[in-house]
């Protein structure tokens, strides 16, 4: 499986990942700062959104891009490990 993380804490990159990998999943980290994050999502299973962490307009445009490319869409408010963590068994 392979997921997509937008938003959450650049300090907390590498242990986003390595959770994830501790469960199966591949995942691929976005800051929500990026331009274009359509081009770069390819072919992700699930889209895991950090709404505390990413502007409204971004979060309109990964919405949108998640949508045209029928990726289903988790929206958490925490940015923290455990609650990956928690999105990612669910």
């Amino acid at each position: 499986m392979c997921a997509v993380l937008v938003g959450g804490l650049d300090r907390l990159y590498q242990e986003y990942i390595e959770t994830a990998k501790s469960l199966g999943v591949a995942l691929k980290v976005f800051s929500g700062k990026e331009r274009s994050i359509r081009k770069q999502l390819g072919e992700a299973d699930v889209l895991i959104l950090c709404t505390n962490r990413v502007s409204h307009s971004a979060r309109r445009e990964v919405v949108r891009c998640a949508e045209a490319k029928q990726i289903p869409v988790q929206m958490i408010h925490s940015a923290g490990v455990s609650a990956l963590k928690d999105c990612i068994a669910k």
